[in-house]
């Protein structure tokens, strides 16, 4: 005896029957068919997005926007930090600066300062371009043959 496609049924129980909304009092889902009593989301072909808030005025209207070069970084946020063993990967005398941090992913692409930490050793002498340097690590880099370099102007807390 073979099977056809036509004598396949799910098994008896595994699909249950759908609800029947508004088929009177006595069904139990009758009258309002489990929408409550009026209101917006009563009605016919009613939809709220997740973020929608009852008609005030929602929250992403509600934040302050600014707009320009001069707020695309936040006030007082702090540089990316970089350790020494991650420049490891680098090759002996290699000029590393935030461009070939970020080709080699050790940052994110829409860093725009660095700060070498003092974490770890550097095996090989490296030419390191950041914004900032920890005393430490600027010492381990000279101490291993290479050199620190600062560019760029950061700014500066003025009292």
């Amino acid at each position: 005896m073979s099977i056809s496609l036509n004598d396949l049924h799910p098994a008896p129980g595994s699909r249950p029957s759908r609800r029947r909304l508004g088929r009177g009092h006595g069904s139990g889902r009758g009258k309002t068919a489990g929408k409550g009593t009026k209101g917006q989301k009563a009605r016919t072909g009613a939809h709220m997005p997740r973020f929608f808030e009852g008609g005030q005025n929602p929250l992403i209207h509600r934040m302050p926007t600014r707009r320009g070069l001069h707020f695309r970084k936040a006030p007082g946020q702090k540089p990316a930090t970089v350790n020494l063993r991650q420049l490891n990967t680098f090759a002996p005398n290699q000029t590393v600066d935030l461009q070939t941090l970020i080709a080699a992913r050790i940052v994110g692409k829409n860093v725009r300062e660095v700060k070498v930490l003092a974490d770890g050793e550097l095996a090989h002498p490296l030419t390191v371009a950041a914004n900032q340097f920890s005393a430490a690590a600027k010492s381990k880099i000279e101490a291993a043959g290479g050199q620190a370099v600062v560019v760029g102007a950061t700014r500066t807390q003025e009292s």
